[in-house]
């Protein structure tokens, strides 16, 4: 409950600050790598206000989704069978979720290994299939998640390019009528950042996006994108990446 009341009070500062969304790849010689997205949500807790903050316990948590598969499986065993082999594909994923009051820390990350980038395909949408769909997965998913971007979210790397590609899956969608909670939400997705950090074997010749940025060795390429860019129109976020000979 505790974690609960944090999370209402964490909303309730949506519309004064932000976030910041990393999306991280690192790729090895063979193909094989380690994936993690994480979400920085230390402005937030600076907007909270001191007597809340005091409230609060210091927290340092990781578990893994195979864990909670096993405690919720009689939940999960109610669900429709593809929801069930969705939620599957994410046993490997480990989540950790910091929080230090006293310093107005507040992370939240998710993380796996794959043996190639197509073991990573869908992992998003499978994300979101977590947060939305059911009580089991909103249980099993404390922080919220990364928000569901409506896509279909693809990754290809053969040594030669690498290709990052998210497919929008409903092109006619319904306008509502903005509500007090749906207008702080755009405002916090205007105001905030998704950043992809992207470390590769070999040295990258080019990418498809002018503002990437390069490391000195130019193994790495960090590129910025607005948040709002990735909830509303994730297909701005793809690119494609060549390597020199």
């Amino acid at each position: 409950m505790r974690y609960i009341k944090h999370l209402l009070v964490l909303l309730t500062a949506i519309t004064l600050t932000s976030c910041n969304f990393t999306e991280n790849i690192y790729i090895n010689e063979d193909g094989s790598g380690k994936f993690s997205i994480e979400m920085d949500g230390s402005q937030l807790m600076s907007m909270m206000p001191e007597d809340s903050l005091k409230t609060q316990k210091a927290m340092d948590s990781t578990y893994s989704f195979k864990q909670i598969l096993e405690e919720k499986k009689d939940s999960i065993s109610k669900l429709p069978k593809e929801q069930q082999e969705r939620l599957k594909k994410l046993e490997n994923f480990n989540i950790r979720t910091v929080m230090n009051p006293e310093k107005k820390e507040f992370m939240f990350s998710m993380n796996t290994d794959f043996k190639t980038v197509s073991d990573l395909q869908d992992a998003m949408s499978t994300m979101s299939t977590v947060q939305g769909a059911s009580k089991a997965g909103k249980d099993m998913m404390p922080g919220g998640g990364f928000g569901d971007n409506n896509s279909e979210l693809k990754y290809f790397y053969d040594g030669k390019k690498f290709t990052r590609k998210a497919t929008v899956l409903k092109k006619d969608i319904l306008e509502v009528e903005e509500d007090s909670m749906k207008q702080a939400m755009n405002m916090f997705y205007e105001s905030s950042t998704y950043t992809v950090k992207y470390h590769f074997p070999k040295k990258v010749k080019k990418v498809s996006v002018e503002s990437a940025m390069y490391s000195e060795d130019r193994k790495t390429i960090t590129i910025e994108f607005p948040f709002s860019d990735y909830m509303k129109e994730p297909e701005k976020l793809n690119f494609e990446v060549e390597f020199e000979k």
